[in-house]
């Protein structure tokens, strides 16, 4: 039976029950399951990454924002967690998910919108006209900023989603490539192994960047609204 490259991206299931729950509380039974009040040299290394990372990320914001700053660490930690996942043999990436991506992306965008509204509402408003707009444009240059302000719930959800979808599907097709021509040309195929091996490293490092660009566009988000 040949299956499809895309079947790798189906929730699986055991005896009829979803293993999208276990897959999403798996990060967060590692997280209970240790013991978070003895320092040693990973949690210090891993404490000092994430203030480092922190500081760059709230850089850019005003004062006023830094007090969002544990609830986005903690969506971009996550959002690592989910897609290095994927990376192990015989797991599921809940991050290829759509559906998922678009849930962490629209709450989190409504978030920033409704703060910009709340704090300063002719501000917030005043982005959807360019100062010095001509009369006859004004309506054309609201819908268009209107339609922009929309779609970057879609961009954040869709760039997740394409980013790691491709970067699986890469790598489903050069494994592939290397099991047909283990037994008829080898050397070939180690050559093969060797750039899917170069192909995983890639994918790890996409899976750490998005993450991180996802939170970041956050974080230019909120900065317009506060």
């Amino acid at each position: 039976m040949i299956l499809s490259f895309f079947d790798q991206f189906s929730i699986p299931s055991l005896l009829g029950v979803p293993l999208i729950i276990p897959a999403l509380l798996f990060p967060l039974m590692i997280w209970f399951t240790t013991n978070r009040l003895t320092q040693n040299r990973y949690s210090i290394m891993q404490s000092s990454l994430l203030t480092y990372i922190t500081k760059q990320m709230m850089m850019p914001i005003s004062i006023a924002g830094h007090k969002w700053a544990s609830t986005l660490i903690t969506v971009m930690v996550m959002l690592m967690l989910f897609n290095t996942l994927g990376l192990l043999p015989y797991t599921f990436t809940p991050t290829t998910q759509l559906s998922m991506n678009m849930a962490l992306a629209v709450p989190a965008w409504l978030m920033t919108v409704l703060i910009g509204l709340r704090n300063q509402p002719t501000t917030s408003l005043g982005h959807l006209l360019p100062e010095g707009t001509p009369t006859l444009l004004i309506p054309m240059l609201i819908l268009i900023e209107t339609a922009s302000l929309l779609i970057r719930p879609i961009a954040l959800g869709v760039r997740l989603t394409a980013n790691l979808t491709a970067g699986h599907l890469l790598i489903q097709l050069t494994s592939t490539a290397v099991l047909a021509l283990l037994n008829t040309m080898t050397t070939t195929a180690m050559m093969t192994f060797m750039i899917l091996f170069l192909l995983s490293c890639l994918e790890m490092a996409v899976a750490l960047i998005q993450a991180y660009v996802f939170v970041l566009l956050l974080t230019l988000y909120l900065q317009e609204n506060i």
